[in-house]
């Protein structure tokens, strides 16, 4: 069986970092990194007065600050260091815009992958404790998943005309449930593109032995065949599509008030793809009944009772989508162009894992689990404590260039109010039973890639 989660503590008076992502991103986004970036990836790219140092500082900022518009941060940052920016060159903002549109978005895209390989060795895999003796049979356990980008506003002249929703992209994600943190992100520029291509181009980046938990999207023959190619294993919820044909029972046992049965069955009619030989562990209870496959045939390395328990934690990667749109404000867009849209992303995926090692760390410092820490408070925390730090860092240096000749003493910054705040203060809280519901929105089911827009596929890079 699971073993229960770890008892949380009480914390005492414990106290968390509040600098550690800001640290960890200057860290990790240093210019010597982002220079490699550019190097590996150009083309024909030149370097320009806005360079990828400059576009990843000013993008973290702005996810981790959500000014109103991106015209009033660039107008703040050049007018110095009460505005509390990072330094950007005294330019227009007409050339930021420039050069958003002229950088192919998988500069960032890469610059995130650089960032995320700094930081796993150093992140506590701390999450899912209830889950930890499964670390034995697989050395990693993500949860794959797919999610749209919130509609964009009508306000770009060639949008003007255009009735339907438009959506900026999508994304495809791998979420570390040990870790807690993306491990494999893609944007897509085109909306429209199936969810399922995109979880093939994903899968390049998952290593072999991972166990991957998803929904029905993913359970076919096709993608099992692909992933058991790559030597990954998944656990999907059994789409009613798919065609079973039962071979042995491996077991039928009563567990929590019901039944749950473990079957050896060929599945799928050989049409699209080769018959997969998969297990079928199906619990039912009165009216609730949970399908499963999976390729992991041996009973022995994921018995139906851990198989049965793990599922539901597939739902902790929709937590992460929720912070990034509203938490770090990415429901907002703030660029009317493909390749601006996937820098603000990859810049929060950036500013989200280096948050969550960040929570990770800090919640074992204090003994307790990190789920206990609410990332609704948490983040904007940080986010004030990043601004508070920005404008001391910018102080302190001009303090130090107008005193060339002094030997100054700085302070212990870690030890003042705004770099760390009390445990209670970032506690997750019971939510309350009344829900607010969603209104449904009939033009919702009207929706166009923006890419798809005349005009807008204008912007993509090259």
């Amino acid at each position: 069986m699971v073993s229960q989660p770890r008892a949380a503590g009480r914390g005492g008076g414990a106290k968390i970092d509040l600098l550690k992502t800001v640290e960890l991103l200057q860290e990790c986004l240093t210019g010597a990194v982002c220079k490699s970036v550019f190097q590996q990836t150009r083309t024909t790219e030149r370097v320009r007065e806005w360079t990828l140092k400059n576009l990843a500082d000013f993008w973290t900022a702005v996810v981790l600050r959500a000014p109103e518009s991106l015209t009033g941060a660039l107008q703040e940052a050049q007018e110095g260091m009460g505005a509390g920016w990072p330094t950007v060159p005294a330019t227009s903002p007409q050339g930021f815009f420039e050069r958003c549109k002229d950088l192919r978005w998988e500069f960032f895209a890469n610059l995130y992958r650089a960032l995320r390989d700094q930081l796993v060795p150093v992140s506590e895999p701390v999450f899912c404790a209830e889950i930890a003796p499964l670390r034995d049979r697989f050395p990693e356990i993500w949860s794959i998943d797919g999610s749209n980008l919130d509609p964009i506003a009508h306000r770009l002249k060639i949008l003007w005309d255009v009735r339907s929703v438009i959506l900026p992209g999508n994304l495809e994600v791998c979420y570390d449930l040990f870790r807690g943190i993306p491990r494999a992100l893609r944007f897509a520029p085109d909306a429209a593109m199936a969810e399922i291509d995109r979880a093939r181009d994903v899968l390049e980046e998952v290593p072999a032995g991972t166990l991957l938990l998803g929904d029905r999207l993913y359970a076919n023959t096709q993608f099992f065949e692909r992933i058991t190619k790559n030597g990954v294993y998944g656990l999907f919820r059994r789409s009613r599509a798919l065609r079973l044909v039962k071979v042995e029972r491996l077991s039928r046992r009563r567990i929590a008030g019901g039944i749950l049965e473990d079957w050896l069955v060929d599945a799928g009619s050989g049409h699209n793809a080769p018959v997969q030989r998969l297990r079928w562990i199906r619990f039912h209870a009165n009216r609730v009944t949970l399908d499963t496959l999976t390729n992991v045939l041996d009973p022995g390395k994921l018995p139906a009772d851990l198989a049965w328990a793990l599922y539901p934690l597939r739902w902790t990667i929709e937590r992460m989508f929720y912070d990034l749109k509203e938490v770090l404000n990415l429901h907002c867009i703030y660029a009317g162009n493909p390749n601006a849209v996937a820098m603000q992303v990859y810049a929060a995926a950036m500013v989200y894992t280096a948050c969550r090692v960040a929570q990770g760390q800090g919640a074992r410092q204090a003994g307790v689990a990190p789920e206990t820490i609410s990332t609704d408070k948490y983040f904007p925390r940080v986010a004030t404590a990043s601004f508070t730090w920005t404008l001391i860092q910018l102080t302190t240096q001009a303090i130090v260039e107008s005193n060339p000749d002094v030997n100054l003493r700085m302070p212990d910054w870690r030890s003042r109010r705004f770099a760390s705040v009390k445990l209670s203060a970032v506690r997750v809280e019971r939510r309350s039973e009344d829900r607010r519901k969603r209104r449904y929105c009939a033009s919702r089911g009207q929706w166009k890639a923006f890419s798809h827009v005349p005009g807008g596929g204008a912007y993509l890079g090259n």
